[in-house]
């Protein structure tokens, strides 16, 4: 073949670097000595192989049954199975280098399959972002275009400058820039025009080279010093003085880029063949996805600072990084929806909903990039791709569910009884003593979560294309047996909201009931409609309905719900009979917490801020629940606590900071923020109710409940003993919500390990202890980080004129030296000592504020 691949669907743009044949069959020079069959062996077994790809074509995430196809392939030097085996393996691990070099160089060492060979490099080329595939390319074409002709020298050339314009930027593609920079060299100029035209196009390559964060940056660096410098000692000044700059630069990001990729591609070890594996979800794995996240965000910050006219070099570096995240990370949907994100930010629609699809194939199980693609397909109006999308997740979704039950039958895992959730709109906030929360099985999370992919559905079908599609989907969600009471609930709603026909809602939730009748959720959530309509006699029938029908353990929220409409909207005679009731079905909470709940809206109790002096407690002393916290805690310290240690931080301040600090290391945005000065005692204790009000509103309905529950939770783990002193009786008031009406004492269960021995602990006083819990963490830290190079530069420029005059014969004048203090009395006994001067504790005033006191770094 004498001419370039005339391919035009996959032409590279008449850059004419494609491999040509002349190229492809310079790879027989490769020495390799691999015999090739084009016809299968029928005298050898084959069974294993067949076996194992159609095991790997049912079950593809099996990286070492993949190893093991490519082995037998390999092994049998058959073209067709080695054909078969690469072809399925990159149809499941697209862009995997190792493997494409491997399929590749199969196809080199017999001059018949060139032509498959170069098909193979237009195919891999385009979209790869691996430098070892584009090395592998480069030396081909090198091998192949040896003459010293200068169309063969043009055509190498060429190739360089379309793998720099892919791969450049990638900091292992320092090899490809230095063979560059070698054969620009070793160009023979026959004039002195040409002399110079080589010699603007090898500075050029160098000034390329040394802007960018290459693994041989500083080689670079000092090739292009010398090669100025024996061309022009004046103006290499003027070229290096320029470039230092964008050097320096690009050796600091040369650094964090280290940092950062050296955990991501930790050594291969055995096999060269990587390929990834389907996340565990473990600590490990959170830890690599959050170095992953935190990578990313960080190259999209734009490190090098490039500026806006080179807007361009930028977006083809972030694809190049993206491009290899996705490729490292394949099985992790949150990384693909990072480059969906960041793709369409720039404008590259097309480009981004092509990320979406690949990543939707390689991760068929996601929600999240199912939606995302939903979503994309939906403003396309491509209508027809939404449905497929749909169907796609459902249909993979319920496979899971049915291979799940096989193993974990429901009847086992709960999921005919699921037990009652919270309410959130509860008017008791709480719960009996004998009552233990249970958690959801799996299979219950599963099936809840298969829910959404046809709420989801519903939603697209109502707005795109109306009711009729909306009903159709809902009928075949009927049929299917493992939709959760979700799929009816929603649909009701979207009935009477989205169509105003209130006849039919109820009718779906009254098929919900039949075919749902132990969900406590449902049926509040039916009685929630019914009272949001207004409908007040077909609520009132369906609780007095239902109410029998379930244990006192799992009513609660039914009752609850109802007490509140009846407590709003009903008359006294009514809430009084309904009061009595639930006092005969709950005996053991104390009648002035349900006098008190009938007296509430909105979660104000005025009977508990004024009558039980609430308000009094929280604001009697400054901080008091924080130093309360405090003194529990060195309280059950273990002697000889006394040594130099940082105490710990007030439970309200732990939580923000771990919070804080996890978005920090998973790089989020908007870490922890110092606070300067001194906090005022009102404004320290507002924050701290606010926070407390907080903690206990996340805490759910079980806090909310344990306040009024006589016996208290048994259950509760790992409470500590109450110190001596008021501090756990308001620590214990807050965690109760600060009622208290009449309910026994809590029986808590304390731990043995937490009870003190010994002689009693140092007490740390409260402020102190209040300060050190206010300080963030030290990963949380905004403040102005110096560059080393840069500081010391200006150090070495700096030039310090004499404040006073020169001394005698123009020698420097003497140092001046610091006058003794005056005397006096003085609270530092070292100072009295002629010691050090006590040290200036005053707040920060900024760079050349306070008298000329500026911040130390």
């Amino acid at each position: 073949m004498d001419e370039p691949a005339q391919n035009e669907d996959i032409a590279l743009d008449g850059d004419q670097t494609q491999p040509t044949a002349e190229i492809i069959a310079a790879m027989n020079q490769n020495g390799s000595t691999n015999t090739i069959k084009t016809e299968p062996d029928t005298d050898g077994p084959t069974s294993e192989f067949d076996a194992l790809f159609a095991r790997l074509s049912e079950n593809p995430q099996d990286p070492e049954g993949w190893r093991r196809l490519i082995d037998l392939a390999t092994g049998s030097g058959e073209i067709p199975k080695i054909q078969q085996a690469f072809d399925e393996l990159l149809k499941h691990y697209p862009n995997t280098s190792s493997a494409q070099i491997a399929y590749i160089s199969h196809f080199l060492n017999d001059e018949s399959t060139f032509a498959e060979a170069e098909q193979l490099f237009i195919k891999f080329l385009r979209s790869s972002p691996n430098v070892d595939l584009w090395k592998f390319y480069l030396t081909y074409v090198r091998r192949r275009n040896t003459g010293p002709s200068a169309s063969t020298r043009e055509i190498v050339r060429k190739s360089y400058e379309f793998a720099l314009n892919h791969v450049g930027q990638d900091k292992d593609s320092g090899e490809i820039w230095n063979d560059y920079i070698q054969f620009l060299k070793a160009g023979d100029a026959s004039s002195t025009w040409e002399e110079q035209q080589k010699m603007d196009t090898l500075r050029k390559a160098y000034h390329r080279a040394v802007q960018i964060p290459l693994d041989n940056l500083e080689k670079l660096w000092s090739e292009l010093e010398t090669f100025e410098t024996n061309l022009n000692k004046i103006t290499a000044k003027k070229f290096m003085s320029d470039l230092s700059p964008a050097h320096t630069q690009a050796r600091a990001v040369l650094r964090q880029l280290t940092t950062h990729l050296n955990p991501l591609y930790p050594p291969q070890q055995g096999n060269d063949l990587y390929l990834p594996t389907q996340p565990a979800f473990d600590n490990a794995d959170r830890i690599l996805t959050g170095k992953w996240k935190a990578y990313l965000k960080w190259e999209e910050s734009n490190p090098l600072e490039i500026e806006e006219k080179d807007k361009a070099t930028l977006v083809t570096r972030l694809q190049g990084v993206y491009r290899k995240a996705v490729i490292r990370m394949r099985f992790h949907s949150e990384i693909w929806y990072m480059a969906y994100a960041w793709t369409s930010s720039v404008g590259k629609q097309d480009e981004a909903i092509a990320i979406l699809k690949a990543g939707f194939e390689a991760n068929p199980s996601s929600y999240l990039l199912a939606f995302a693609y939903a979503e994309a397909m939906e403003l396309k109006k491509e209508y027809p791709e939404v449905h497929s999308t749909f169907n796609k997740i459902i249909a993979v979704r319920a496979k899971h569910l049915e291979e799940l039950a096989k193993t974990n039958p429901p009847e086992e895992n709960g999921a005919k009884e699921e037990p009652a959730s919270q309410s959130t709109n509860s008017s008791f906030g709480s719960q009996a003593a004998e009552e233990k929360p249970t958690k959801l099985s799996e299979y219950q999370e599963w099936r809840r979560d298969y829910g959404i992919a046809y709420i989801m559905y519903m939603r697209f079908a109502r707005r795109c294309e109306g009711l009729p599609a909306l009903r159709k989907i809902f009928l075949r969600a009927r049929k299917d047996k493992l939709v959760p009471w979700e799929v009816y609930e929603a649909t009701a709603l979207m009935e009477y909201h989205g169509f105003g026909d209130k006849q039919v809602a109820t009718r779906i939730f009254e098929r919900g009931l039949d075919t749902f009748p132990a969900e406590t959720d449902f049926v509040c959530r039916y009685l929630g409609f019914l009272i949001s309509v207004n409908d007040g006699n077909n609520a009132r029938a369906l609780f007095e309905r239902v109410i029998q029908t379930f244990p006192s353990e799992k009513a609660r929220p039914l009752w609850e719900r109802w007490a509140r409409y009846e407590n709003q909207h009903g008359d006294l005679e009514a809430i009084l009979k309904l009061e009595k009731r639930i006092a005969e079905a709950y005996p053991k909470e104390p009648p002035m917490k349900r006098f008190a709940q009938r007296h509430m809206h909105l979660n104000i109790d005025a009977i508990a801020d004024c009558d039980l002096g609430m308000i009094a407690r929280r604001h009697s002393a400054n901080v008091g629940t924080v130093l309360g916290r405090n003194e529990t805690g060195q309280s059950i310290a273990p002697a000889g606590a006394n040594a130099p240690k940082r105490p710990a931080s007030p439970d309200h301040n732990r939580g923000v900071k771990r919070e804080d600090t996890r978005n920090f290391e998973a790089g989020g945005g908007g870490g922890y923020k110092r606070q300067r000065g001194n906090a005022s005692p009102a404004r320290v204790d507002r924050d701290v109710h606010m926070r407390d009000r907080d903690r206990d509103h996340d805490r759910g309905r079980d806090a909310g409940r344990d306040r009024w529950t006589e016996g208290g939770n048994k259950n509760r783990r790992f409470s500590p003993p109450p110190p001596s002193g008021g501090a756990w009786e308001r620590e214990r008031d807050d965690r109760d919500g600060g009622r208290g009406y009449g309910g026994p004492s809590r029986d808590i269960k304390r731990e043995e390990s937490f009870a003190p021995r010994g002689p009693p602990p140092v007490q740390i006083p409260p402020v102190v202890s209040w300060f050190v819990g206010e300080l963030p963490p030290a990963a949380t830290f905004d403040g102005p980080v110096f560059k080393t190079d840069d500081l010391m530069k200006c150090f070495k420029q700096a030039i310090i004129p004499s404040s006073v005059g020169a001394g005698p014969n123009g020698a420097p004048p003497p140092r001046a030296r610091t006058p003794p203090p005056p005397p006096g009395p003085t609270n530092y006994s070292q100072h009295r000592g002629g010691g050090r001067p006590p040290p200036d504790y005053g707040p920060y005033t900024g760079p050349g504020g306070g008298g000329g006191r500026g911040r130390r770094y």
